[in-house]
């Protein structure tokens, strides 16, 4: 199994949602390849944090760099909507 390939079938993979030889496929791909081990990683603390419905604190300058960008696109896209 290759990079794209396991790409293509991940989502099925960590839902656990993947016949045994792929998931053995999966398995034996990942301990070779770190940059797949980080997107599986990714995805699956992602969905963890998702299930448990834990609240998550942004960083304070994310907080802020991602609230400037919101308002301005915002503003790009109701231009009639500024007070």
């Amino acid at each position: 199994m290759n990079c794209e390939e396991l790409m293509a079938a991940l989502n099925e993979y960590v839902d656990g949602n993947v016949d045994l030889p792929i998931c053995e496929e999966f398995k034996k791909h990942l301990e070779g390849c770190n940059p797949c081990q980080i997107v599986v990683d990714n995805i699956r603390k992602t969905i963890t944090l998702y299930k448990n419905g834990e609240p998550y604190e942004l960083p304070a300058a994310f907080h802020e760099k991602l609230s400037k960008c919101l308002k301005e696109r915002w503003r790009e896209k109701f231009p009639a909507a500024q007070t």
